[in-house]
């Protein structure tokens, strides 16, 4: 019989220990509704009543009160580094402009792998590097905070899984 969870604590507080995990890409952690495979090989049926966009180290309540703690996976991205941090702004504009999903750090950027916004951002003077980790990109403006119903990628929609 598969666990039940209709809860998500988001940031999962460190004290929680949780009872087993479920390791996720970032398009499969925006969730609603879905029976999710556990490393374990156990089942938790996720019933959320808005749709959620987890992020790793979230944790799922179940209704027994165990937790199951959400992991990123890692993804094939392309690791975006400019010249210096205005040249980061214009390129975190140029990426907006097109709605893509992006995760921005103090010095890089990180798109999923697309290689035609490869060759934009060569040609606006970006060094482009592929990488694999985990992608945790940055929520839209205009879904809400974290865990209330929002989409997660700035106005790009997707539909929801399961």
């Amino acid at each position: 019989m598969p666990y039940r969870s209709t809860e998500v604590l988001s940031p999962g507080p460190a004290d929680k220990v949780p009872l087993h995990s479920v390791t996720l890409d970032h398009d499969e952690r925006h969730l609603r509704r879905k029976l999710l495979h556990l490393e374990n090989d156990d089942v938790v049926m996720l019933d959320l009543k808005q749709p959620v966009m987890l992020a790793d180290g979230d944790l799922l309540v179940l209704e027994g009160g165990e937790y199951i703690r959400i992991k990123a996976a890692d993804e094939a991205l392309y690791e975006v580094r400019a010249r210096d941090r205005l040249h980061l702004i214009e390129l975190a504009w140029h990426l907006g402009n097109r709605h893509l999903p992006v995760a921005v750090a103090e010095a890089r950027i990180l798109i999923a792998r697309d290689p035609v916004i490869r060759v934009m951002l060569e040609g606006l003077g970006a060094t482009v590097n592929e990488v694999t980790e985990p992608f945790q990109p940055l929520r839209g403006a205009y879904g809400g905070g974290h865990g209330h119903g929002n989409h997660g990628h700035g106005g790009h929609h997707h539909h929801e899984h399961g």
